[in-house]
């Protein structure tokens, strides 16, 4: 993204399914799970940079043992700063006691963070602030190891004010309005209320220290999870340990955000991204399994592990954003969807450089725009590969080595034009500073583009156009291309995401503000006003009444008359080139990624009635200047 934006957070959680002596034997160590939790978390490290938490539970220990332990940082390489500070204490208390170098026993009693089963956290913050309160895991104490619950997830709920209603109706004073505070203090309600229930049965026929593994052992996290999620509304990857033993990880029912998990007879491990249990795991992809949309993985103490339903399923709406950008490619089936995304634009891009494929130079920015880019490649030697064929079929005539020759040399003009410098990307600390800054980020690479060509770049996706205005335009342009074409492998981002990406202000799309651009240029500009009017009637509508109502302001317009206006918006008076914007058709990006057709950022249908309600706060809150959320 040549704008940077903010995304998903990303789990890790790691059950191990032996006890610590079996790990020290067959792999030299008890410190095995905290090893392969420090590597789930840096192998989605793309998924969070604002933050990183990390919490263990041990199972076997006495009590008046500390048997929680949690690290949390919000400091510029936090992964990193949580494990030296785990390092650090296990080392400092390993040389204090030599003596206990291989007495697992004695390690799980005494040594913080070694434990049974982890739970880690990579943060993206797209509310609230990045102070150390806001990183997850979340943890609500007691004295009743059952009723002790740690929370992480990956997530955004569009009706956290309904959620925090909720709570104070049945007695509560939550201590902060978060919807990560509401989501763990509703399922602690219910863990509760469980707790009790089954304690009142227990009453009587054992002793209060007899009950509490037995009801450690009857606790139904499936029937917890339907009562307390039954409201929930968002996109959700939330993982939660017990503090006995038990532990679930539940998806919401449209499976907005990606969860995986693979099991086998030592270990079961849970993770955002694929690749990541693949890799550090060494198993292959269809090793792993994703977990159902609606429900929940529940593994009990006993270490019984199963998928439970949840919630009713709604129609599945994948992040389609995970494919074009937010996951690592390394992924099978994204590499090759990403690629896809670079074919299925060729075309057009023909067309913006009348087929003169001899003069144009192909390349792309950002790096993480390469896979898409490898894909545009191969389309345009596929076109190269057709002319050759049809040149040397033309006529009957032989022809002669040399014309075969020239025939056979023509390639795609593929460079490399921009380099990162990322030395200087730390020096960006705020929008001030940036423009300029930016400018500098990038190298670019001189005498391959000639006064004669057209200039090729393709970007993951074009946000807000800010950076592209202020900074890259400007940049290639000192090259003195004839015409540069930008080209995005999404889609026109039209409408915010309530759902966990940071996109949440429908004033800052440049496509918005290119609809309402064309709405002045043809005397159509009362459409936003009259639609400012239906989003506030839709305040006092029950949720499936809601309609998004801001599809109307583009609704007057072709996808084609937007690009062009977003080129024009683009250009100022300083750049010489030509400029022209291509975006990747719905169309296309469905049959890229036909099982993730999430887009309700680029065609308005949001998979949850509250989805629609935040679209019509958001318009409402650009139409009177609020510069906030609506969620």
């Amino acid at each position: 993204m040549s704008d940077a934006i903010k995304h998903e957070c990303g789990i890790a959680m790691v059950r191990l399914l032996k006890p610590l002596e079996f790990y020290k034997e067959k792999y030299g160590t008890a410190f095995y799970g905290i090893n392969k939790m420090y590597l789930l978390m840096e192998k989605q490290h793309n998924r969070g940079q604002d933050g990183a938490g990390f919490a263990s539970l041990k199972f076997n220990v006495s009590p008046g043992t500390r048997y929680i332990s949690r690290v949390r940082s919000n400091q510029p390489q936090p992964i990193q700063d949580i494990f030296a500070q785990i390092n650090e204490r296990l080392n400092g208390m390993m040389q204090a006691h030599p003596d206990k170098k291989n007495d697992v026993a004695w390690q799980e009693e005494n040594l913080p963070y070694l434990g049974n089963l982890f739970l880690g956290h990579v943060r993206y913050g797209t509310s609230g602030g990045n102070s150390i309160e806001h990183v997850h895991p979340f943890l609500r104490q007691s004295n009743w190891r059952h009723k002790n619950l740690i929370v992480a997830g990956n997530f955004n709920m569009t009706n956290s004010s309904q959620l925090m209603e909720e709570l104070v109706s049945l007695g509560q004073h939550p201590k902060e309005s978060t919807d990560t505070v509401t989501v763990m203090e509703k399922i602690g309600h219910f863990l509760d209320d469980q707790v009790e229930g089954l304690y009142q049965e227990l009453k009587g026929t054992v002793s209060k220290k007899d009950a509490s593994p037995i009801i450690g052992e009857k606790l139904d996290i499936q029937a917890i999870l339907k009562r307390a999620a039954k409201s929930f509304d968002g996109g959700y990857a939330m993982a939660g340990l017990l503090g006995h033993g038990d532990a679930f990880v539940l998806r919401d029912p449209a499976g907005i955000r990606p969860t995986f998990y693979y099991q086998d007879d030592e270990v079961l491990v849970v993770a955002s991204e694929r690749p990541a249990i693949q890799t550090v795991f060494d198993v292959p992809l269809e090793a792993v399994q994703e977990l159902e949309r609606g429900h929940a993985l529940v593994v009990k103490k006993s270490g019984e592990v199963s998928v439970k339903p949840v919630l009713e399923q709604l129609p599945k709406k994948s992040c389609s954003f995970e494919r074009i950008y937010f996951s690592r490619g390394s992924d099978a089936d994204i590499y090759k969807e990403r690629k896809m995304l670079g074919k299925l634009i060729f075309p057009e891009i023909l067309k913006k450089i009348d087929n003169h494929i001899s003069d144009t130079v192909f390349s792309y920015i950002p790096n993480t725009a390469e896979t898409s880019f490898y894909g545009m490649s191969e389309a345009a030697e596929d076109f190269l590969n057709q002319q050759k064929i049809n040149k040397m079929l033309k006529g009957k005539r032989e022809i002669t080595a040399k014309e075969l020759q020239s025939i056979l040399s023509e390639r795609a003009r593929i460079e490399k034009i921009a380099i990162k410098d990322v030395k200087l990307r730390t020096f960006i600390a705020d929008d001030n500073s940036r423009d300029d800054l930016v400018e500098h980020v990038y190298d670019i690479t001189y005498g391959v583009v000639k006064p004669t060509d057209n200039l090729v770049i393709i970007d993951d996706s074009i946000v807000r156009g800010t950076t592209l205005k202020k900074s890259i335009i400007r940049i290639l342009d000192r090259l003195n291309p004839k015409k540069i074409v930008i080209v995005s492998s999404a889609p026109q981002i039209r409408y915010p995401d309530c759902y966990g990406i940071d996109m949440a202000k429908i004033g800052d799309f440049i496509a918005f503000k290119a609809a309402l651009e064309l709405l002045k240029d043809s005397d159509q500009y009362h459409i936003v006003t009259d639609v400012y009017k239906k989003c506030l009637k839709q305040r006092v509508k029950e949720d499936a009444g809601i309609e998004n109502f801001v599809k109307e302001i583009y609704a007057p317009f072709t996808a084609e008359q937007i690009s062009n206006k977003i080129a024009e918006m683009l250009k100022n008076s300083e750049i010489k080139a030509k400029v022209e914007v291509i975006f990747q058709t719905v169309e296309g990006l469905h049959q890229a990624c036909p099982d993730h057709l999430g887009d309700w950022y680029f065609t308005g249908d949001y998979p949850t009635n509250g989805g629609k309600r935040v679209v019509n706060e958001a318009f409402i809150n650009f139409y009177e200047g609020k510069n906030k959320r609506a969620y």
